[in-house]
């Protein structure tokens, strides 16, 4: 007769082997409801640019168009005013006055080489926007 105590030491090899995995399935569950809770909850931002378009069907007279303006700016940060190179900022304001003061303005393209900074381009941005300017483009490198 064997004792219960010798039967305990003995292998099991009949029992099913124990499970030592994490079971990850209501983990990715709970992570995804609190994923979809965060995506509704934070607010959309919105980027908006202000842009006053032409009204459709209206007719105005025919103004003849006058001549584009061509504003560089090169990587030495200095500005050209139709292939004239500009002398300060009082030049550009005054250029800048003047062709705010037309009816109808010609447009301005703005060209920035890719080695001018970001603050001469705001700037420029900035006093045309600040003295009237209304048709001012920015042209991009091919």
């Amino acid at each position: 007769m064997s004792s219960p105590r010798v039967k305990s030491l003995q292998p099991r090899s009949r029992e099913p082997d124990l499970m030592l995995e994490i079971n990850t399935t209501p983990l990715i569950d709970v992570m995804l409801v609190l994923l979809i809770m965060l995506i509704i909850t934070v607010p959309t931002q919105h980027h908006a640019a202000l842009l006053q378009l032409p009204a459709q069907g209206v007719s105005t007279p025919n103004k003849p168009t006058p001549e584009a303006v061509d504003l560089s700016l090169d990587a030495s940060d200095r500005l050209w005013w139709n292939h004239v190179p500009l002398q300060d900022r009082a030049d550009l304001m005054q250029h800048l006055k003047e062709v705010a003061a037309q009816n109808p303005q010609p447009p301005i393209h703005l060209q920035a080489a890719m080695e001018s900074s970001y603050a001469h381009v705001a700037m420029v941005l900035s006093l045309a926007q600040n003295l009237g300017v209304q048709r001012l483009g920015i042209e991009s490198a091919p």
